[in-house]
């Protein structure tokens, strides 16, 4: 038993089972005394809702944590030198791979039984904004252990609709340095967008893999209630068969008895039968 092995299983489980668990892999620690571990694990918080959906997302779709990634870190790059139209055209697409996400998660809290509502995908949403804005919570959240949402307030300022830079417009430049602080934001802002188009083909492909497996998952859970049926329907036949089974057997007991009796009665009978013929012709022997 090591630490990240037992923080992993905690953080893996469903939040209603998180305590009991926690208790479990602390006594099993103290068991194996090692207090310090015991009391490591004593510290793991039972993450909230949309901690839980969030780190859900990493666990269920690990393929989707490195295209966001790697957004976050060609947003931070072209934001320190973009004007406010590049930046707000990558902002656009930065909302559309959030929103994709966060829909993403809400469907995979519902498919592991915790439907969520608008509040809690909000607060998962600001956990994907703090991810794309600050590198320390995005290693966070890319270990799959957050115990609270992220808080988005660190962010792109200039990246916001409608934002212009701030402070008074810069005066002309020299021509040569001019042109070859144009190629490097060109530079910059054409790494940013083969990263965020990298990020959206990689979310494509994988929300089209996401269907296809839920259409598979959809058709098995169908066949299973079919099948479920079937076999109530069989043990319902079966349970029939074994009633007139059990009916028939007495019946045939009955009839057995009652052939019995009879067979019996037609013994007596022939006797009596023997008995009387003997008698009379005995009377009629001596009539004679």
């Amino acid at each position: 038993m090591d630490y990240d092995s037992v923080a992993d299983q905690l953080y893996a489980l469903r939040p209603e089972e998180f305590t009991a668990a926690r208790a479990s892999a602390m006594a099993s620690a103290r068991g194996a005394g090692d207090r310090e571990l015991a009391e490591r694990i004593r510290a793991l918080r039972k993450p909230s809702l949309a901690a839980w959906v969030s780190n859900l997302l990493v666990r269920s779709s690990p393929g989707e944590v490195e295209p966001l990634l790697r957004l976050g870190e060609g947003l931070r790059r072209a934001h320190q030198d973009l004007d406010g139209a590049q930046l707000r055209e990558l902002s656009r697409r930065q909302h559309a791979l959030i929103r994709a996400l966060s829909m993403q998660a809400r469907q995979l809290a519902k498919e592991a039984g915790h439907p969520i509502g608008e509040s809690v995908q909000r607060e998962v949403e600001n956990t994907l904004h703090a991810v794309l804005a600050d590198p320390e919570a995005a290693q966070a959240w890319a270990g799959g252990r957050l115990a609270k949402p992220l808080s988005a307030a660190v962010g792109f300022p200039a990246v916001a609709e409608g934002a212009q830079p701030e402070g008074p417009s810069p005066a002309p430049a020299p021509s040569r340095p001019g042109k070859q602080a144009g190629t490097q934001q060109r530079r910059r802002l054409a790494r940013a967008r083969e990263d965020a188009e990298a990020a959206e083909r990689e979310l494509g492909r994988l929300r089209d893999e996401a269907a296809a497996v839920g259409q598979e998952a959809a058709k098995a859970h169908q066949r299973t209630e079919d099948l479920q049926r079937r076999v109530e329907e069989l043990t319902g036949e079966l349970e029939r068969a074994r009633n007139e089974h059990q009916q028939a057997r007495f019946a045939e007991r009955t009839a057995r008895e009652r052939a019995r009796t009879a067979d019996r009665r037609v013994r007596e009978a022939g006797r009596n039968a023997a008995t009387a013929a003997a008698r009379l012709e005995r009377l009629t022997s001596s009539d004679a």
